[in-house]
């Protein structure tokens, strides 16, 4: 068995972090954390309130100024700094994510890898946040456009990757001179908390990173005192879209920056010219990463007729070898999910699929029994013959289900791709150069995995269209959303 035990026990400060200052919550309330391995409570945080959240407003806006005058190359030795120290405690932090979310302990050391690199790379994209000289249209004139940072930005971040939705969303906010309060998921706080107490390692000065953490009952108090206070220039929120919804209502009296990466039900298209060994290798990546808890996961897989039968059998058999453990497993390959609401979700859609009249390959049932000392287990599973009526093809399972459609046509299976509000990422596995185009193009998705299921990159804009929200994380296009632009125009000249 693998030990989950820190090597540092300082990398779980167990505080808010306002300011300079490691604080309690403001009238002392706890949020208990609980591994979902055991369903065990093995730590606590602060159960931050909107006092707590004022006070962290406070830091960040006082040290904004200083901030974005601190030269574009001091900022990024400092990210370049922090993100040494991640690699430095990978295994550390690695073994925390697979303690507070569950995930196998490859893949939450994975996670951090992940997370860095966005440190990296944005640490390096501080020193190319380049203005524009404009040709001016008369004589005498010089005509400039500056790209300066908002100022305090929130970052609200999910439980599913704890170190690396974190680390996208501050480590541009630092590049480009911003200063950051930022609220992790209750299921997964002492990850961020860990995350920030290496960032003060790197040089981050104080204030420039302020956190709390807050139970769900209390999370509305908290961010509704950042909705509110005109300070608070941007909001970068990754969750469910009926939240994105509500963010964006209550943040338009003081018109701030947005970027939400929301909801999503991804189609995984699989043409019969496709090399199907390739797609199931690619709907194995894509779908059961995580456990199927990630916003890209394939939720519903269509297969061309003439391959359906060999794709699904291919499929279930790959499904049914994945060893469902623990993280402290060395075999662990899908790990407890996040926690009891998850469990009754993916039940509750596999329950109505096969009721509905799909029918189970392999799987469908949850995990107890020795070896399962949760009720978080779940089998990874597929399920054939499935109709759009059904729920999971219309909700996010958010869970290792497979569902699986058998479709005749391009026209017919790009309609059914497309009929959803969502629109984050799509799939398809084609050889066919010509549909290859023309499905990229017919797709309505802000991310398009052509012959590829993992997706996921530093450099690469990350983020959806219709419901699925606006705004990029990654790439230059995420870091532009931290800064606006300043035209100046000098005459005289």
């Amino acid at each position: 068995m693998i030990s989950l035990d820190l090597q540092r026990q300082d990398l779980l400060p167990g505080a808010h972090l306002i300011g300079a200052q490691w604080r309690a919550a403001s009238d002392g309330r706890e949020l208990a954390v609980s591994d979902p391995a055991t369903g065990q409570v093995f730590a606590s945080v602060p159960d931050g309130s909107a006092a707590d959240a004022r006070a962290a407003v406070d830091a960040a806006a006082a040290a904004f100024p200083a901030w974005r005058a601190t030269p574009a190359k001091q900022r990024a030795a400092i990210l370049k700094r922090w993100n040494d120290l991640l690699m430095a405690h990978q295994d550390d932090l690695g073994r925390l994510i697979s303690r507070e979310q569950g995930k196998p302990l490859a893949e939450g050391k994975g996670e951090v890898a992940y997370a860095a690199s966005y440190v990296e790379w944005f640490g390096e994209e501080a020193t190319r946040i380049n203005g524009e000289v404009i040709p001016a249209p008369v004589s005498g004139r010089r005509m400039l456009a500056l790209k300066e940072p908002v100022g305090v930005v929130a970052a609200i971040t999910p439980w599913n990757f704890p170190a690396a939705m974190i680390a996208r969303k501050i480590a541009p906010a630092l590049a480009a001179g911003c200063t950051v309060v930022c609220k992790p998921a209750e299921d997964t706080p002492l990850t961020s908390l860990a995350l920030l107490r290496l960032a003060q390692e790197a040089g981050v000065p104080a204030g420039v990173i302020n956190i709390i953490t807050a139970s769900r009952e209390r999370t509305p108090e908290v961010v509704d005192v950042w909705l509110a206070d005109a300070r608070v220039r941007k909001i970068s929120f990754t969750g469910s879209t009926a939240v994105g919804k509500h963010l964006a209502r209550h943040s338009a009296d003081t018109l701030k920056k947005l970027s939400l990466e929301l909801g999503g039900n991804a189609p995984f298209i699989v043409f019969d010219d496709a090399d199907l060994d390739a797609a199931i290798d690619g709907v194995m990546a894509a779908k059961f990463r995580n456990g199927g808890q990630t916003c890209v996961c394939p939720n519903r897989i269509y297969v061309q007729e003439a391959v359906h039968d060999a794709f699904v059998e291919k499929l279930g058999a790959r499904v049914a070898a994945l060893k469902v453990a623990p993280a402290t497993d060395p075999g662990a390959q899908i790990g407890p999910m996040i926690n009891a609401r998850a469990i009754a979700k993916i039940d509750q859609h596999v329950r109505d699929a096969v009721a509905r009249g799909a029918r189970i390959v392999t799987g469908g049932q949850r995990l107890q029994g020795p070896g399962y000392a949760s009720d978080n287990y779940y089998a990874p599973t597929v399920l054939a013959d499935v109709g759009p009526e059904m729920l999971c093809s219309s909700e996010e399972t958010f869970g290792p289900v497979a569902p699986v459609t058998r479709f005749a046509t391009e026209e017919e299976v790009i309609a059914a791709a497309n009929a959803t509000p969502f629109g984050l990422a799509a799939y398809f596995y084609a050889n066919d150069v010509r549909r290859i185009h023309r499905v990229t193009d017919a797709l309505e998705s802000g991310i398009v995995g052509v012959n590829e299921g993992a997706l996921a990159a530093e450099a690469a804009p990350f983020g959806g269209v219709k419901e699925s929200g606006y705004g990029r994380e990654g790439s230059v296009h995420g870091l532009d959303d931290y800064l606006h632009i300043k035209y100046v125009c000098q005459g005289q000249l």
